[in-house]
């Protein structure tokens, strides 16, 4: 018999949701601390222009943190906090001693190239699971960062 949560989500649907958000979480993390890195130490010609973008990027980045953590606790599983388990987890890679604009920019594409193939994996999930709330994020996200992407490519050339 297929046991429910208090909000109407299967357990099992719950706890394979919250692996996958996790996993993305993970992501989230390291793609933040990029960008914040970023925001730090760019150099160059463009640097008032990048130093505001990253600044914008990565206050978004920490709203979906949070975002995705207090979805965890909503659908009753646990969010990740210690970066090891982030690290371990995360696809999305550190980036360190990037001063280069060209090199920064690419840098987050790839990783907004990651998030939004997890992000599109997980809308199927909740959708099957009937997880409105779960769905309806991923959908947001996916939205914003398609035209991010668009941006970010543009900027490149």
């Amino acid at each position: 018999m297929t046991q429910f949560s208090d909000i109407g989500l299967s357990t099992q649907a719950s706890e394979d949701l919250t692996i996958k958000l996790n996993g993305l979480l993970s992501n989230y993390q390291i793609q933040y601390m990029n960008a914040r890195g970023f925001h730090w130490n760019i150099k160059g010609k463009n640097f008032f222009e990048l130093h505001l973008k990253f600044e914008e990027i990565y206050d978004q980045l920490l709203l979906k943190v949070d975002e995705l953590a207090e979805r965890i606790l909503t659908i009753g599983g646990q969010p990740l906090h210690a970066f090891s388990d982030y690290l371990e987890r995360a696809e999305i890679q550190e980036a360190k001693n990037i001063t280069d604009g060209n090199e920064a920019v690419t840098t987050l594409l790839n990783g907004f190239t990651l998030l939004l193939k997890q992000q599109r994996e997980i809308l199927g999930v909740a959708s099957d699971a009937e997880d409105e709330g779960t769905a309806a994020l991923m959908s947001d996200y996916i939205k914003e960062q398609e035209k991010l992407v668009w941006m970010l490519k543009a900027y490149l050339g």
